[in-house]
């Protein structure tokens, strides 16, 4: 597969680099002037991105990351305060036409999504992150709930995962003064599940994002739905989903086959969603 690569690209390119092959598509973040914030241009890119990148059955595992420095600072607010001075009736609409599509979009996929958070992550963009199924950080990453410092509330479904993450009180800090977070605080405090060394952080996302583009995609998109369906109902009736993906995963070539290569003693060969 095409080497993970989150270097800095020309800003003349689009705003969203797609790239990747062998089942792992990389979506990379492309405004490394702007810390890839979130501008109408790179709003519309990511969001056709991340939805063709669910329909498309050859993508197995998804890597989102960024350019340059950043990660993603949240929104543009050059762009953002330009519109507030003209009145723009678009700034009302910006939560409900693009945040809150795209995280519906980013947990809903029904194949695993990567953060690869190579630098600096703000606001809608920790947010983003968390919405994915796994992040890696690099060493010099950082994070920043920094709603509050511009006279903002969370969205993008900050006040969803946040406090699930690091728990109600450490969320309510990082949102209320906004302080900045290393990368080894983050892996600390289970904002991340892993921080590479700058220099080794592009081959740890291939090697993860490659063991999840191996994996069996069916079942990784039962186990995400098992999650979600768990986060908000009791257990009565997460033991009923839970028959249910069972039930469907049962049946299901991909289940074969890890049953064939355990007896075997050799590696699965799982196929495309089936």
């Amino acid at each position: 597969m095409t080497q993970f690569d989150g270097s800095a690209h020309s800003a003349e390119e689009s705003a969203v680099l797609v790239g990747g092959d062998d089942g792992v598509r990389t979506l990379t973040l492309n405004r490394p002037g702007a810390f890839n914030s979130f501008n109408a241009e790179l709003k519309a890119a990511l969001l056709s991105a991340v939805r063709a990148a669910a329909e498309d059955e050859s993508v197995r595992a998804l890597v989102i990351t960024g350019s340059g420095k950043a990660f993603c600072a949240g929104q543009d607010l050059k762009e953002h305060l330009a519109r507030v001075a003209a009145d723009d009736p678009a700034v009302a609409q910006t939560v409900s036409d693009f945040y809150n599509p795209l995280i519906t979009a980013v947990t809903g996929m029904r194949k695993p999504v990567l953060a690869a958070v190579n630098g600096v992550a703000a606001g809608a963009g920790v947010a983003l992150a968390l919405a994915c199924d796994l992040r890696i950080a690099a060493a010099s990453a950082s994070f920043t709930m920094a709603f509050g410092q511009v006279a903002l509330s969370a969205d993008s479904g900050a006040s969803y995962t946040l406090p699930r993450f690091v728990g109600a009180g450490r969320a309510a800090r990082m949102m209320l003064l906004g302080e900045r977070v290393p990368a080894d605080e983050a892996l600390r405090i289970g904002l991340v599940e892993e921080v590479a060394p700058d220099d080794a952080f592009a081959d740890r996302v291939t090697e993860v994002a490659r063991r999840l583009a191996d994996g069996p995609t069916g079942a990784f998109g039962w186990i995400k739905a098992s999650l979600a369906y768990g986060a908000t109902h009791d257990l009565a009736d997460s033991l009923d989903f839970e028959n249910g993906a069972q039930m469907a995963c049962f049946a299901s070539l991909d289940h074969r086959e890890a049953l064939d290569a355990f007896v075997a003693k050799r590696p699965p060969r799982f196929g495309p969603i089936r």
